[in-house]
């Protein structure tokens, strides 16, 4: 091969290189877009539940401090019962047995349950914040987009493999439940002071209950509601699995699972008149926030492609 030729597959070669550079260089752009976001989310979420964990951390240690103490014989007590007996001419030697009551162990039970409930969710929310630090950190080591997309390709595929994000959706419901075995040991730690305060304390638990319960349902029949719980996708997941078994049993033939996103999404964009309403209420609402002249000429310039297209 003669130096002509090699200087003409060096040039194909780069040429080549460059065209691969360029076209991965858009996959780049968009995976480095959807990251950040997706990273911020989980860092503005993790930073929340820190501060939650250790607010509701200390107000429960607060609770086992007072409560705990109910597991053991309180020494006044036992001078009193003491001498009770002692009036009563029973021997003293004999060792008092004490047991402590039913509601107190499970009023402690469920307390120090919901504490390491609520500690386990700070522990792990801060692994998150540095494992989405070093997810970001390990994309831009390569200054080659070739390179750089790959990279981003393998550590993504690593977050589905290992359900990343299934881990980030089960902090909340793990500080959820812990939140609900909190005003169930109140209840417990209630019931053998004063009948009164624990219906108070059983009826505020029912509302957070069925409020909590409305709003993890709600995202399962209205596709635009806003409102969902980390039980939602849960329950999603459940249905669309039954309806898929309920197909293949009655049909036949298999059903068409989709996200909670990609219903969303398609009611969004289908064709019917609630999109066209939801269209004109969106263009009335534009004419109305647009107030400067060069905000709304390109609008006004569009109208006539529109209505002719």
């Amino acid at each position: 091969m003669n130096d002509l030729e090699k200087q003409e597959l060096d040039t194909n070669s780069l040429g080549t290189e460059e065209a691969c550079a360029k076209m991965w260089s858009v996959y780049v752009s968009q995976a480095e877009k959807y990251d950040k976001a997706l990273v911020a989310g989980w860092r503005a979420d993790m930073k929340g539940i820190l501060i939650f964990a250790g607010l509701f951390s200390s107000t429960v240690t607060g609770f086992i401090t007072e409560s705990y103490q109910t597991l053991t014989l309180d020494t006044g007590n036992t001078a009193v019962l003491m001498l009770a007996r002692l009036q009563a001419g029973i021997d003293i030697a004999d060792p008092v047995e004490f047991i402590p009551p039913t509601s107190a162990v499970i009023c402690n039970a469920l307390w120090f349950v919901s504490l390491g409930l609520s500690l386990a969710c700070a522990v792990i929310a801060t692994l998150v914040e540095q494992w989405a630090r070093d997810y970001v950190n390990k994309s831009d080591m390569r200054p080659s987009p070739i390179e750089r997309a790959r990279i981003c390709s393998y550590l993504y595929s690593g977050l589905k493999r290992f359900r990343m994000h299934t881990l980030v959706d089960l902090i909340p419901l793990l500080l959820h439940m812990s939140l609900l075995l909190f005003f169930a040991g109140l209840v417990a730690f209630l019931y053998p002071i004063n009948p009164a305060m624990t219906l108070i304390a059983v009826c505020l638990l029912s509302i957070v209950t069925l409020i909590y319960a409305v709003l993890t349902l709600l995202p399962l029949f209205f596709a635009d509601c806003p409102c969902r719980t980390p039980l939602s996708g849960v329950y999603w997941h459940i249905g669309q699995l039954s309806m898929g078994l309920a197909a293949a049993v009655r049909r036949g033939a298999a059903h068409l699972k989709r996200s909670m996103e990609e219903v969303t999404m398609h009611r969004a964009t289908e064709d019917s008149a609630r999109r066209t309403r939801r269209d004109r209420r969106a263009l009335c609402w534009t004419l109305k926030s647009l107030t400067a002249e060069h905000e709304l000429e390109p609008f006004v310039e569009a109208i006539p492609q529109v209505i002719w297209s």
